[in-house]
């Protein structure tokens, strides 16, 4: 009798870069910089004052 071949999973690396990590590190930084530009706009100035 022939026994089945296993095949392996593939797990998700934890840490590193990696496609789904730097896809979502990118959504953040845009919703951040969005974030940024509407207070900027609302205070009237920037965030930073020197």
């Amino acid at each position: 009798m022939i026994e089945p071949t296993v095949i392996p999973q593939r797990r998700l690396p934890r840490f590193g870069f990696h496609k789904h990590i730097e896809k979502i590190n990118g959504r953040l930084a845009m919703v951040g910089f969005i974030g940024l530009v509407i207070l900027e706009r609302n205070l009237g100035h920037g965030l930073l004052i020197w």
